[in-house]
């Protein structure tokens, strides 16, 4: 039983390095352009057609971004595996695990709370443009 549990986590630790490069590849994109671009997105403009382009901007991005949140997570599923085993010689690769799915896990939610901001500042500012048009619509009324 012990040769059999020692023969799963060399298994687990070959997954984990063909699994790795992905992790890194993910992981790389993330703090080189992700952060980037999501810090980018924290100042919005101040007016409609400013934010409308934003959020076209933001758009483009956010495709690519969940594209890579998709990969890192698949990448995660295939290591989940790692949850039973608890010796010392997996411990440094379970380290790396997590560290990578805090990163990934981080990123993700930051771009999910990104979107929903952008969104509902898109749909705010379009209630203000329309009620300045109401308001402009009955000063014009009166005036005639």
């Amino acid at each position: 039983m012990l040769s059999n549990k020692r023969i799963q986590e060399l298994e687990l630790v070959m997954e984990f390095e063909k699994v790795e490069e992905c992790f890194k590849e993910v992981s790389s994109w993330i703090e080189n352009v992700g952060r980037k671009r999501l810090k980018e997105t924290v100042n919005l403009d101040d007016s409609l057609e400013m934010l409308l382009q934003a959020q076209k901007q933001f758009r483009e991005f956010d495709l690519v971004a969940s594209e890579y949140c998709r990969r890192g997570q698949e990448a995660l599923k295939k290591m989940d595996r790692w949850e039973d085993f608890s010796s010392v010689d997996v411990h440094s690769y379970r380290v790396k695990l997590q560290s990578y799915k805090d990163q990934l896990e981080d990123f993700c939610t930051q771009l999910d709370e990104n979107r929903h901001r952008i969104c509902e500042t898109v749909r705010l500012y379009e209630f203000f443009d329309k009620v300045r048009q109401g308001i402009f619509c009955t000063e014009e009324g009166v005036k005639s």
